[in-house]
């Protein structure tokens, strides 16, 4: 038997690390790793199954869902030059979105190095901002500790990792014994005393209190839904809070921002002290000037969004039980109960508007599909979203239960994400409904990934919003005054190409066949595309939105107008009277 290699010696530190999947495509230089998982048999014999996708930017993506459903460690690899290049956007993904996610960057041979060599690109500083390790192995006995140290820092962080390995060093024999990589559990980041007593001082001088959550809450629901009672706040949550926190919760009151449904803007301007826990919303035009405190575990996102008037480094379960038994109940329940009220009623006559009296109305509202795709989704369905307006309509219509998962590229905001963070989810989840809910433009981008679908035999299911536009771009031109440009996407039939690559698909233009045929598709073993036909110029509306933003609406109305004739502003307005602001909703 042969001497095991550097690629052995790797895979086999995978492999004990549990490490089940590398997503990637082949190449030359990424060749002897690719042949040491061909060696171990796959999964069925105990080793790694190497997942074949079209383009590593889908590897990337579906290594960052895998991640994150699982918790575990993912792992996805590039050849040397463009190959792992590929691999970038999706990285900068799953490290903006915490994902253990290990990158194997295979490099030129190494005497090649630095000579402008075919294909020469130098990964360990390529991927210096999207990770938070990266080093190049030179050397044969340098391999494992290197890779140990990597897999380490991608849980730890949590975040990607990347290792740059040249094809001649990963076909060398191995060197040296092979760390064991041992795994601790998450720790318990307890606050200052200090820090604790001032905010009870500070909630106990408050008369209206708003609570804005984000994913820092996840494991500590309990402790915020007995804060809001105790302190009548409302609860408002940003798109990675939502599934942690707005289920069964009497204290609801949306989101705010871009995506924002309800009366969590309401809310959070109206009160004199609002705690942000657990979150670092990057949109600080959507925060109010009032007195603000904010709870996180990562010490370095305190104050970066807005102004703090207290600041306390602890997690959010940790702190919220320190401050328990030091603030009094408050009696005085009329914010909450009015910034409720407010919000059933904006979300019976905004979000609800077109969920009930379109269903024979063409094209097809978004909002209508959104709702029935929330009604016959399993309970414990993983839905995955476009960047867009898809992030819109999931945000507002498919609810959280505390089984449903949600993922998207909530904070690198790139398109494209939905299908192959799917088929992440697909395979960390076998038994689970997966669902991606597309985008045409998002969808066309990496088509590819269709392929992958069906050559791996998953099970996805994809919701195709097809509108032929690129909505949320067509809004922020609105916004700005522009007259829409450039944003329209060809007309095709996706469920026919869909067909052709062997799925079950079905195309919708009625209505009134909406729920039947996506039941039909859930009910379908294999993959399923179900392309809808929805209205282009059905756009999406924060809950609040300024006086210059309805300028620039009026501006690009008459732009449009001017270019495209009168007629085609009608359609818009028809399109969207419902969600238009009253002028009570306009902010100076």
């Amino acid at each position: 038997m042969a001497a095991p290699t550097v690629a052995d010696q790797l895979v086999g530190q995978l492999v004990d690390a549990g490490v089940r999947r590398i997503y990637g495509i082949v190449g030359d230089s990424l060749n002897p790793v690719v042949d040491a998982v061909r060696r171990t048999g796959g999964t069925a014999s105990g080793g790694i199954d190497w997942i074949h996708v079209r383009h590593e930017e889908a590897a990337a993506f579906a290594a960052a869902a895998d991640a994150q459903l699982t918790g575990e460690l993912a792992v996805c690899a590039g050849s040397c030059g463009p190959g792992n290049l590929h691999l970038i956007n999706g990285l900068y993904d799953a490290h903006r979105s915490g994902a253990p996610v290990l990158a194997i960057a295979s490099h030129i041979p190494t005497t090649q190095i630095g000579s402008g060599y075919f294909q020469e690109t130098h990964p360990d500083r390529l991927f210096i901002e999207c990770s938070g390790y990266t080093e190049l192995i030179s050397a044969a006995a340098q391999a494992p500790r290197v890779l140990h140290s990597a897999m380490t820092h991608a849980l730890a962080c949590p975040g990607v990792a990347v290792v740059t390995l040249p094809g001649d060093i990963a076909a060398l024999p191995a060197e040296g014994s092979s760390p064991h990589l041992v795994r601790a559990g998450a720790p318990t980041v307890v606050p200052a005393d200090s820090d604790v007593r001032a905010l009870a001082e500070a909630i106990d001088g408050a008369d209206k209190i708003a609570i804005f959550a984000g994913a820092g809450v996840r494991g500590a629901r309990e402790e915020v839904l007995n804060l809001a009672d105790t302190v009548a706040a409302p609860i408002g949550h940003s798109l990675r809070g939502k599934e942690w926190i707005q289920y069964d919760n009497p204290f609801d009151v949306g989101m705010t921002g871009l995506l924002g449904y309800g009366a969590a803007h309401d809310g959070m301007h109206g009160a004199d002290l609002l705690l942000l826990i657990g979150t670092d919303f990057p949109y600080d035009q959507f925060l109010p000037d009032v007195r603000t405190a904010q709870i996180d575990i990562d010490a370095g996102r305190l104050g970066r969004r807005t102004d703090l008037d207290l600041a306390v480094h602890g997690d959010t379960g940790a702190t919220l039980r320190a401050l328990e038994p030091l603030i009094r109940r408050k009696t005085d329940r009329k914010f909450l109960e009015r910034t409720l009220e407010r919000h059933r009623g904006l979300m019976e006559k905004v979000v609800g508007a077109y969920t009930t009296p379109v269903k024979q109305r063409k094209p097809i509202h978004p909002e209508y599909v959104a709702s029935i795709l929330d009604d016959v989704a399993a309970e414990d369905a993983v839905f995955t979203a476009d960047t867009g307006m898809c992030n819109v309509w999931s945000a507002r219509y498919l609810n959280p239960n505390g089984r449903r998962r949600f993922l998207s590229s909530a904070l690198h905001g790139s398109m494209a994400n939905a299908l192959p963070h799917a088929i992440g989810a697909q395979f960390a989840a076998p038994g689970r409904q997966v669902v991606s809910v597309s985008g045409d433009g998002g969808l066309s981008m990496l088509l590819g990934e269709l392929i992958t679908v069906v050559m791996h035999r998953l099970p996805v299911k994809i919701v195709l919003f097809d509108n032929s536009t690129l909505g949320m771009v067509k809004l922020e031109m609105l916004v700005d005054g522009l007259a829409d440009f450039g944003v329209d996407v060809p007309a095709i039939d996706y469920a026919r190409v869909a067909e052709a690559l062997g799925f079950y698909a079905r195309r919708v233009e009625e209505p009134a066949e909406v729920e039947q045929t996506l039941r039909d598709a859930f009910a379908h073993p294999g993959p399923a595309l179900i392309d809808v036909v929805t209205d282009p110029l059905a756009l999406s509306l924060p809950p609040t939105i300024t006086g210059e933003q309805v300028k620039g609406f009026a501006l690009a109305m008459s732009k449009l107008v001017m270019n495209e004739g009168v007629g085609e502003a009608v359609k818009m307005a028809k399109s969207n009277i419902r969600n238009v602001p009253r002028p009570s909703q306009f902010r100076s």
